[in-house]
């Protein structure tokens, strides 16, 4: 790895861990992406785990108040079923297949809540939101649009929001790193990972990161809160689909 790509790879967590601490998945969107450009999928697919598991833990420290933890042990359960599942079908998208993926993601957000009957403050839909949030996790790289529709009727505040979804969210980037983690052991030469000292500047930076983003949620309302969220994934996920074109056309 080049020091450009790492000093990439740095800034990157820093600028989205900012960006999840105001809206709560946008940044891990952006990250998948901008990981996906210059590391392998198995790499990048890691290396986003960890990044955003940092991110996600000490979000949820700092929120720690505001946690529904009824919630995110329905999810902690589901969410360790969806990942044997995935390991035992050894699945890895190509390049192409994850970008597709990634730009579809966000048009989960544009789905009319007339049509949308979940809530993830009920067992039995937080346990739904562990199974599916967490498989689509471990295909696309993220699934913070589907994490999204299970608290879209809920009536937590958006501290609650941030903090209840970054919790869950702990346990989905365990499950990547571990699913995509494990056939990199005794292969680090040739893994496409970023050296140590990269992963030893990017987590102190993401931490930082997620505390600016915690200033910045408190001055906004909810309003502006659920409607920029909207544009800024979408926004995200259209550069994602031309990625993905320019991939599939370039063979």
């Amino acid at each position: 790895m080049t020091y450009l790509t790492g000093a990439f790879v740095v800034a990157a967590a820093f600028v989205t861990a900012a960006l999840s601490g105001i809206f709560g998945m946008a940044g891990g969107l952006l990250l998948m992406g901008a990981l996906a450009l210059v590391l392998p999928v198995q790499a990048a697919f890691v290396t986003h785990g960890l990044l955003q598991l940092v991110a996600n833990g000490w979000r949820a420290v700092l929120h720690r108040r505001h946690v529904r933890w009824d919630i995110v042990g329905w999810y902690a359960a589901a969410s360790l079923i969806a990942g044997l599942a995935v390991g035992i079908l050894s699945f890895t998208p190509s390049k192409p297949l994850l970008f597709l993926l990634l730009g579809l993601t966000p048009l989960l957000t544009w789905l009319p809540q007339r049509w949308i009957k979940l809530d993830a403050a009920r067992p039995p839909q937080a346990l739904l939101s562990g199974l599916t949030v967490t498989g689509l996790n471990l295909t696309a790289g993220v699934a913070g649009p589907l994490l999204d529709i299970f608290f879209v009727r809920t009536e937590l505040s958006r501290h609650a929001i941030v903090a209840t979804k970054a919790a869950t969210q702990v346990f989905a980037h365990l499950a990547k790193i571990l699913v995509y983690g494990a056939p990199l052991i005794g292969s680090a030469a040739t893994s496409g990972l970023p050296p140590w000292p990269v992963f030893l500047a990017a987590v102190p930076l993401s931490m930082a990161g997620t505390f600016v983003g915690g200033m910045v949620l408190d001055r906004m309302s909810d309003v502006n809160f659920r409607r920029w969220t909207r544009w800024i994934v979408t926004a995200i996920g259209g550069l994602y689909l031309v990625q993905a074109a320019r991939l599939f056309l370039a063979g």
